[in-house]
C-alpha cells in the first residue's frame, strides 16, 4: 500500500502536530480545520497559533475548511477530533471519503452510552472492518513534537499491511512510529491513561511528591492491564509506548491537559474555573472516567483509581477524600 496523499480532519493541537508529522515525512498534506479563520492562517501563514503558538508549519500541508475539498483523492484519512466528538463528525464526512484510504484515529477515549472503542465506532459509522483501522498511540505530547523533539508512538491495526503503510508515511527524523497488531490494548491504554494522568495532577495540586506519583502511575497501569486483560488485549501492549510509554508523558508533564486540570481541582478549583482555564481545549478524562468506569462494572474489573477520579470529576467528591479512600482499602498481594 502507498500512501502519499493524507488528509488530517481536525486542526487542534495533535492534528495539526501529525499533519506537520506527515508533511516532514514527505507526503502531500491536507489539514481540514472546523474555523474557516484557521484554516486560512495555516494555508497562507503556515501557523496555526490558536494551538500551537510560534511553531512554522511545513509548505506542502495546506489546508481547507470545507471536508469534500479535503477529503478528495486521499490515499489515507486521520480523524483527529474528540473522542466523544468522533461519531458526530463521522456521520457527516461518511460519503465523503474515498473507498479505498486507509482510515487513522488519534482519538483517545471510550464512547458514553455505547463503551465503544474508537476504532469501533469509525467501523460503525463507516462499514470498514474494526481491524482495518489504523491506531496511533504512545507518548505523544502535541507541542514537544511539533518543536521536532524525538518522539516514538505505536500504529496498531490487524492488518499489518495498513500499520506498515502509515508507518512508512509518518517516519521521519525526529518521529518513530513502530507497528502493533494488538488494537484493544492500545486503544485502552491510550484511554485509561488520561483517566490517571487526572489523579496524577490532583496528588500534585494536593502537594504530594515523586512517591506519590509513582504510585497513582505504577497502581494505574494496574488498572489497565486488568481491564486490557478483560477484553483480550496482549499484556505486553501495556508495556510499551502505548502503554507505560504514553501514561508517563501524560501523567507527568505540564504540557498534558489531563494532568493540568487535576492539579487545578487538586488546589482547590472548581470544575467550571478548571474548564475554563483550559481555554477551550478538552481534558479527555473528564468524560474517558465516567465511560471506562462503566465498561468496568461491566466486566467486573476493579478500577479503584478510575472510580476515585469519577467521583470527583461528576458527584462532587473532595480530591482529599478519594485519596484517605484509596489509602485505606484492604490490604492485598500487588498483583491479586
Amino acid at each position: 500500500m502507498s500512501v502519499q496523499r493524507v488528509t488530517v480532519l481536525g486542526a487542534g493541537s495533535w492534528g495539526t502536530t501529525f499533519a506537520k508529522v506527515l508533511a516532514d515525512a514527505g507526503r502531500d498534506v491536507t489539514l481540514w480545520a472546523r474555523r474557516a479563520e484557521v484554516a486560512d492562517e495555516i494555508r497562507t501563514q503556515h501557523t496555526n497559533s490558536s494551538y500551537l503558538p510560534g511553531v512554522r508549519l511545513p509548505e506542502r500541508l495546506t489546508a481547507t475548511s470545507d471536508a469534500a475539498t479535503a477529503l478528495e483523492a486521499a490515499d489515507a484519512v486521520v480523524f483527529a477530533v474528540p473522542s466523544q466528538k468522533l461519531r458526530e463528525n463521522l456521520a457527516a464526512w461518511r460519503d465523503l471519503l474515498p473507498a479505498d484510504a486507509i482510515l487513522v484515529s488519534l482519538a483517545k477515549g471510550v464512547e458514553l452510552g455505547t463503551l465503544k472503542r474508537m476504532s469501533e465506532v469509525i467501523s460503525d459509522i463507516t462499514g470498514v472492518e474494526p481491524g482495518d483501522v489504523v491506531v496511533v498511540s504512545g507518548p505523544n505530547l502535541a507541542k514537544e513534537i511539533a518543536q521536532q523533539q524525538p518522539a516514538a508512538a505505536v500504529l496498531a491495526c490487524a492488518d499489518h499491511d495498513r500499520a506498515v503503510a502509515i508507518q512508512q508515511a509518518s517516519f521521519n527524523s525526529y518521529f518513530r512510529p513502530y507497528t502493533n497488531t494488538d488494537v484493544v490494548g492500545c486503544e485502552l491504554g491510550g484511554a485509561c491513561k488520561n483517566v490517571i494522568a487526572l489523579s496524577c495532577g490532583m496528588a500534585a495540586g494536593l502537594g504530594y511528591g515523586t512517591n506519590t506519583m509513582a504510585t497513582l502511575i505504577t497502581r494505574g497501569l494496574a488498572e489497565m492491564a486488568r481491564l486490557g486483560a478483560a477484553l483480550g488485549a496482549d499484556p505486553l501492549t501495556f508495556a510499551g509506548l502505548a502503554g507505560v510509554g504514553d501514561l508517563v508523558a501524560t501523567c507527568s508533564s505540564p504540557l498534558s491537559r489531563n494532568r493540568t486540570f487535576g492539579e487545578r481541582i487538586g488546589r482547590g478549583e472548581t470544575m467550571e474555573q478548571a474548564r475554563a482555564a483550559q481555554g477551550g481545549q478538552v481534558a479527555e478524562g473528564v468524560t474517558s472516567c465516567r465511560s471506562i468506569r462503566e465498561l468496568a462494572r461491566r466486566l467486573d474489573v476493579d478500577m479503584p483509581i478510575t472510580d476515585a477520579m469519577y467521583r470527583v470529576c461528576h458527584e462532587g467528591v473532595d480530591p482529599g477524600t478519594v485519596g484517605a479512600e484509596l489509602l485505606g482499602r484492604r490490604q492485598k498481594h500487588e498483583w491479586s
